[in-house]
């Protein structure tokens, strides 16, 4: 297979492995976002994005902080209460 055709499947190969990865899956991103991957882009300016449902936008697949693993179980959101200025959301998805 010539180099560049090698190339290209080697990308579309990685980009349905991360969308397999990824999708349905609770993520918190790096701003503090949270939910679950509505859906996965490939862009030529920035590389992978994300779309996360309830929030308008993509972002960099960069700014996931924490994603889901292993769990088959919806996430659940969950505010936890503190000082000012302590309070915590958290997905019950992560394990810490």
């Amino acid at each position: 297979m010539p180099t560049a055709k090698f190339r290209a499947s080697t990308i579309l190969s990685e980009f349905e492995q991360a969308k397999t990865e990824l999708v349905g899956k609770a993520v918190i991103l790096t701003d503090g976002k949270a939910g679950t991957v509505e859906s996965i882009w490939l862009d030529e300016f920035h590389g992978l994005r994300i779309s996360i449902q309830g929030h308008d936008g993509k972002w960099p697949i960069s700014t996931i902080k924490f994603a889901q693993t292993g769990q088959t179980q919806e996430p659940e959101l969950r505010y936890r209460a503190g000082p000012p200025n302590k309070a915590r959301l958290t997905l019950s998805a992560f394990q810490h």
